[in-house]
């Protein structure tokens, strides 16, 4: 029997790997975007009281981290991940790369910027699932996000253009520091310039940006890395002149958010968010359509007071939160309840009693008053009332020893009696010692 030999099945060929997977995968890239990330969410975590009330309160508080941290963050590992190959004495083998030194620069330069933005997006979107079930009204302001993982892959970018470029080992953590010192006073500086900054900061819950903030915010970030790249990938060649068309943009986009109002630069109020919700007690409360959801706790918290109040002339006739303060006669500001509340919770409503007792009583002195041989009792007389009406918790708040006296007397009166000594200290003058009547 003759047998007949087959002869061996050429092996398929192994698929050739793409030359950007592979630098995504390889380097510091990963773990510089693991550092982003956890760094963002545990200054996220340790803050977060602050800001899982609020859409605004939880994108500015996003966009404060990512400016100050993740940014210089990506800047120093961008720098680092830079001059890896001139470490490495690698720089000639990469560079006769049958490829383009353009293309090759933007296939080094992805890990630098991808993987920071990667970080910064995944902190987001965990912060911003974490403050939905909280907030009651407005919308997360992805366009801010998205300006802001431009921002930090743009730092990168350029991070990655100063690695190849300066020899000295220590230039990672210098630019570094130096990012960050510089993104710091960016953002603290007075005028519409602050708003250049990726730090820029804003504190309004009942605002929202002009629609094209985001957009240009972009285009100045990435005009600015994209300038720096093209400079340092195109020096020599024919097509340098390209370079100035992202440098154009950016420009232009500096000068829009320059020209910004200086007053509340990019951010305007929004008619929604600010508008009146009011409960249907007597007197009542209002607040702004960000807190309805706080609007069952504040009136709960505030009807001791205004039982205590009823039927006393100058009394309350409606209590009102938000940016625009009393609108009518008898209306009276409502301390910020954003301060207060935690994950849409009213956590100590006898310090918010409180505070609304003290801004109840608050009156605008000048210079001079408040003196006179009957200064002293008249403030003790101030903080009895106050203790009387709503005692500050323990371990808030001034001592109240010396104004115990004047409590007793006004717990020992009858109602009727109470009721007149409140109409003749709310008719007072309380900056005017000797108008403060004494119980």
């Amino acid at each position: 029997m003759t047998s007949t030999l087959t002869p061996p099945r050429a092996g398929r060929a192994a698929p050739a790997r793409k030359p950007l997977a592979i630098e995504l995968r390889r380097g510091l890239g990963p773990w510089t975007g693991a550092a982003v990330a956890l760094t963002l969410l545990v200054t996220m975590y340790g803050k977060a009281p602050g800001w899982q009330v609020h859409w605004a309160d939880a994108t500015n508080m996003l966009h404060v981290a990512a400016g100050l941290l993740a940014g210089p963050l990506a800047l120093a590992a961008g720098c680092w991940q830079g001059g890896r190959d001139r470490r490495r004495g690698t720089t000639d083998l990469w560079e006769s790369a049958p490829r383009p030194p353009l293309r090759r620069l933007l296939v080094a330069v992805a890990p630098s910027a991808l993987w920071p933005a990667a970080g910064v997006l995944l902190a987001d979107a965990v912060c911003l699932l974490s403050t939905w079930p909280y907030v009651t009204a407005g919308r997360p302001y992805l366009e801010l996000v998205a300006a802001d993982t431009v921002a930090v892959a743009a730092l990168g970018a350029v991070g990655h253009v100063v690695g190849r470029t300066v020899r000295w080992r220590l230039t990672a953590p210098l630019l570094g520091i130096v990012g960050y010192v510089v993104l710091g006073m960016g953002s603290y500086q007075e005028g519409t310039l602050r708003w250049l900054s990726p730090a820029g900061e804003h504190q309004f819950f009942w605002d929202r940006p002009v629609w094209w903030f985001g957009p240009v915010s972009m285009a100045w970030t990435a005009g600015l890395a994209l300038t720096a790249l093209l400079a340092y990938g195109l020096r020599g060649a024919r097509l340098w002149p390209l370079t100035l068309v992202p440098a154009a943009v950016a420009v232009a986009a500096a000068g829009l958010i320059a020209g910004l109002p200086r007053d509340g630069g990019p951010w305007r109020h929004d008619p929604a968010l600010a508008r009146q919700v009011c409960d249907d007690g007597t007197p009542q409360v209002c607040l702004t359509a960000v807190d309805e959801g706080l609007l069952p706790e504040v009136s709960a918290a505030l009807a001791p007071l205004n039982a205590r109040l009823k039927g006393v002339p100058g009394a309350p006739v409606r209590w009102v939160g938000g940016p625009f303060g009393p609108a009518h006669p008898g209306d009276v500001a409502l301390p910020s309840v954003g301060q207060d509340a935690v994950r849409g919770r009213l956590p100590h409503p006898d310090l918010y009693l409180n505070s609304a007792v003290l801004w109840l009583f608050s009156d605008t002195c000048r210079q001079g008053d408040l003196a006179g041989p009957n200064a002293e009792r008249a403030s003790l007389v101030n903080l009895a009332v106050t203790e009387w009406l709503a005692p500050t918790p323990e371990g808030y708040g001034p001592d109240t020893t010396a104004a115990k006296p004047y409590i007793d007397r006004l717990d020992a009166k009858s109602p009727a009696e109470q009721r007149a000594y409140l109409t003749r200290y709310l008719a007072a003058n309380t900056c005017h010692p000797d108008e403060v009547p004494v119980p």
